[in-house]
């Protein structure tokens, strides 16, 4: 067969660096063929047209990850300006893999914080319960490590990097009131009154996601009976001696506290949390008091309370915690799900930007191996649901443990290793998963 002038679009490589998926365009055919020397010519081609309804963390990353693999994309982003609410997140290794893979490494390399140790305190008097190594023994083990990041550093950067492949990509001001698909395609209509037709969308607006209510309905929300409050604090007002090492953790009955530097170093990010019976509004901007936060934490080491006392009020907030079971189920027609649209997750393994992240490599890449949008809808599924599942609730039960009424006995609980590495959340890679 007559190919054409045949186009190299890209390579996945693993470590080794054995090509793992490859991609040729034929301009006689207009397809993608692939994997390389199959012969196959696939029906998933570079003019397919990719929506993605949300331009989070998780958003941005899909939208990269398809243009890097050579495809079109049209981010539909319901704010007016672009901006990621929050504070810090966590990086694992395998975040990290796919952000590396996404090139943006200088934004790890620059950007983010590097813990070489973290330590697990006790609530009462700041005793070590255990240590955790997040550098180097990470990098010697999984090939990278673990990262602490303002949410809105990797925002900015994965925005800017969509924007440079093309500076339309991202449409503002869109919120979707209205899908409707066929067999070649999908219709969403927005509350400004214009409109779009994609080839395939993803819907990558959040736990609360409209596209996931639209295709699958309203699901049962629960109230966990967690709160939690976040903020940040400069660098410059907190005693240093209260910084060792600067990424920490304090666990105590009912209650828990995450600590450690984003922004060069400048800011303190600081999540709380602990239990309360009854909360209604589900959403997580929500202006706090110092006092209020205090009266939660009474009787803590001074190790804490001090970085409470120090926090400028409109850098305080807090929100209910509210749960949602895992989805059987993902996609529907030509329309799938991404991040906590399709899987949302309590917070206390810090990986709800992971796995959207992974989601967001995994999907392209699965449109990359695939002959149709059906089956790289099936084959990313395949490739994710079950772990995404896992980690929902491996957090629920991370949750339980760090609030255990036995503080002392915690060590022992968890054999001494992290919550997450210990239950083999690291031995994964999103760019050397099979799809």
């Amino acid at each position: 067969m007559d190919e054409g002038v045949r186009i190299f679009v890209g390579t996945a490589y693993s470590t080794a660096q054995r090509p793992l998926v490859s991609a040729v365009w034929t301009t006689t055919t207009g397809c993608f063929r692939g994997p390389r020397n199959s012969g196959e010519i696939v029906t998933v081609n570079k003019t397919t047209t990719i929506g993605i309804v949300g331009g989070g963390i998780g958003g941005l990353a899909a939208a990269l990850a398809f243009q890097r693999a050579g495809f079109r994309v049209a981010v539909y982003e319901q704010a007016p300006e672009l901006a990621e609410v929050g504070a810090g997140l966590s990086l694992s290794p395998t975040a990290a893999h796919a952000l590396n893979h996404l090139g943006l490494h200088e934004t790890l390399e620059h950007k983010a914080y590097h813990p070489e140790d973290q330590c697990v305190r006790h609530w009462a008097d700041a005793r070590p319960l255990t240590w955790i190594n997040r550098g180097r023994k990470l990098l010697e083990q999984y090939g990278e490590r673990y990262y602490l990041i303002h949410r809105a550093d990797l925002h900015d950067a994965l925005a800017a990097a969509v924007r440079t492949n093309d500076a339309d990509a991202i449409r503002l001001n869109k919120i979707c009131v209205s899908l409707t698909q066929d067999a070649a395609g999908v219709d969403l209509q927005f509350a400004d009154g214009t409109a779009a037709r994609c080839e395939a969308i993803i819907g990558a607006d959040g736990s609360r996601s409209v596209i996931r209510q639209k295709i699958f309905g309203l699901l049962p929300v629960e109230y966990t009976g967690y709160i939690a409050w976040r903020g940040l604090v400069p660098m410059e007002r907190i005693p240093p001696e209260i910084l060792e090492p600067p990424s920490g953790v304090f666990i105590g009955p009912g209650h828990l506290v995450n600590r450690y530097p984003v922004r060069g170093g400048k800011l303190l990010n600081f999540v709380a949390f602990a239990e309360r019976k009854a909360w209604t509004e589900e959403g997580w901007s929500i202006r706090s008091t110092v006092d209020e936060l205090l009266q939660e934490f009474q009787g803590w080491t001074p190790m804490v309370r001090r970085i409470m006392e120090l926090v400028p009020e409109d850098q305080l907030f807090k929100w209910g915690l509210f749960d949602r079971e895992p989805l059987t189920q993902w996609t529907s027609g030509r329309v799938t799900l991404l991040g906590d649209a399709a899987h949302p997750i309590l917070p206390f393994l810090g990986h709800g930007a992971v796995l959207a992240i992974e989601d967001a490599v995994v999907l392209a890449r699965a449109f990359e191996a695939a002959g149709s949008v059906e089956e790289a809808y099936s084959r990313y599924e395949a490739a994710r649901r079950e772990r995404a599942s896992f980690v929902v609730l491996a957090s629920r039960k991370a949750g339980k443990m760090f609030h255990d009424v036995d503080t002392d006995s915690y060590n022992e609980r968890t054999g001494g290793k992290a919550a997450d590495e210990g239950i083999g959340l690291f031995s994964y890679n999103p760019v050397l998963q099979a799809v």
